[in-house]
């Protein structure tokens, strides 16, 4: 049986994957967009604080009350391909993913949950 500290050691090795995620209400077709270095953790974060009803977006938070989370779903829409060249700079492609998906999605007002532009978590 693995122990706590198995468990942790493990959580820490795997492969952390940068890129864009959504947040999308099934029911109305509104998105929370973000992009994070790890994508594991804020998809995790997010499903966590809306179940325990204490998410900091209190319009997503109304609306998944409202309609139920099985009008939710949470996914990875792109993640960075990262390339074994010296040149390489994972932050500046995630942000190039961010903006491009910004462009596309507009996740603002009627369209989406996001508030500002900087959808960047830890």
């Amino acid at each position: 049986m693995k122990t706590k500290k198995d468990i942790k050691r493990e959580y820490k090795e795997r492969e952390k994957i940068a890129g864009v995620f959504q947040v999308k209400n099934i029911a109305n077709g509104k998105v929370l967009l973000g992009s994070s270095l790890n994508l594991h953790g804020p998809l995790n974060s997010h499903r966590f604080m809306l179940q325990i009803g204490s998410h900091r977006n209190k319009v997503l938070q109304q609306e998944w009350n409202e309609y139920g989370q099985d009008n939710f779903i949470f996914e990875i829409l792109e993640v960075v391909e990262v390339k074994d060249e010296q040149s390489f700079n994972l932050n500046d492609e995630l942000t190039l993913l961010e903006e491009m998906w910004l462009e596309k999605l507009q996740p603002f007002g009627d369209q989406g949950y996001n508030t500002s532009t900087k959808i960047r978590q830890a």
